[in-house]
């Protein structure tokens, strides 16, 4: 169940689908990518109905950008799930807040070394 600590009217529900939806469209899936919008960057655009989702990041390995989601589903869309592990590598994540405004913070290990770490956050605008 999503809840908003605002007074919204979008139907959150359609929403999320849709932001999952376009997960699975682009930059996760390699898929939909245009045109740069800044020197060097790396974009990712997918529609569907009045919904218009776009990704964008600068760099690679230590990068800085705005949307990259994986895994995720309708409890957790903003980045991953809390915890998931697949041979030697363990992804996890800590988010608060909800849909409408939420912050978080996610690591990768491998064989229990930290690789990666990202601090995310994200909401509704109005």
């Amino acid at each position: 169940m999503i809840i908003c600590t605002q007074d919204i009217n979008p139907d959150l529900e359609k929403l999320i689908e849709f932001r999952l939806e376009a997960n699975v469209n682009t930059y996760a899936a390699y898929m939909n990518e245009t045109d740069s919008t800044r020197l060097d960057s790396h974009d990712f655009s997918y529609s569907n109905g009045p919904y218009t989702y776009h990704d964008t990041y600068v760099g690679g390995e230590q990068f800085a950008g705005e949307e990259a989601l994986r895994k995720a589903d309708k409890e957790m869309p903003f980045r991953g799930p809390e915890y998931y592990q697949s041979g030697e590598y363990t992804y996890k994540s800590n988010v608060v807040g909800d849909f409408c405004w939420f912050q978080g913070y996610e690591e990768i290990y491998c064989n229990n070394e930290k690789v990666y770490e990202c601090y995310f956050h994200g909401g509704v605008m109005k």
